[in-house]
């Protein structure tokens, strides 16, 4: 993914306000969901769904204080996008605990058909569970709507493994993903607020 200019700091006050996303009506986000994973089956098919490594491993901490690792990536062959967006989602799954976080890690990828058909979908980066137990994923988007209308379909899958109070969003339009990444690794801080949960403060 190339761009022109860097964004000025990484992810700084801005976006939306704090959402736990409204479900769509069930009878609207399975024809959805459907559509996405109908779309997944034929970008694995055309080799168009990518895993690289480049930033496995690496640790990112948020401004509420918590980190998480990096243990997957997906990225889709298209476009840049026309309206640059990074989406922030977390949750806390239900009943997990010990090595249930590993074969959740093992299994989640199995979930890939939930969101890489989705319209806009561009990347996500796979976060471990932080020290509060919640997991993130840190996508590109192309389009506030359509990540928007993303979440609200996710919410019944989410639903089924996770605590429901725990799902939550955050859209943050006009913002490039590696821009991001490099100017949390450049401009490292240390200040926390325990509300921006989805801000990334530092990544090494």
């Amino acid at each position: 993914m190339t761009t022109s200019d860097p964004a000025p700091n990484p992810l700084g006050a801005g976006g939306e306000p704090d959402d736990r996303p409204e479900p769509l009506p069930l009878r609207t986000a399975l024809p959805r969901l459907g559509r996405c994973a109908g779309r997944t089956a034929s970008l694995l098919a055309h080799r168009r769904l990518h895993l690289p490594i480049g930033n496995k491993g690496r640790t990112m901490t948020f401004a509420d204080g918590t980190s998480a690792v990096v243990y997957r990536e997906t990225v889709a062959d298209r476009d840049e996008p026309a309206e640059p967006v990074i989406l922030v989602v977390a949750f806390r799954l239900r009943g997990v605990r010990g090595r249930g976080h590993a074969l959740f890690r093992a299994e989640s990828m199995l979930n890939t058909p939930l969101f890489a058909g989705f319209p806009g979908f561009v990347s996500k980066l796979w976060l471990t569970a932080d020290e509060a137990g919640r997991y993130r994923g840190f996508y590109q988007w192309d389009g506030a709507d359509s990540a928007r209308d993303y979440v609200r379909a996710l919410w019944w899958p989410l639903a089924l493994v996770s605590e429901h109070a725990s799902i939550r969003n955050r859209v943050l339009p006009g913002l490039w993903r590696d821009h991001v990444l490099a100017a949390a690794g450049r401009d490292r801080t240390s200040d926390t607020d325990a509300g921006e949960w989805w801000r990334l403060s530092s990544i090494s």
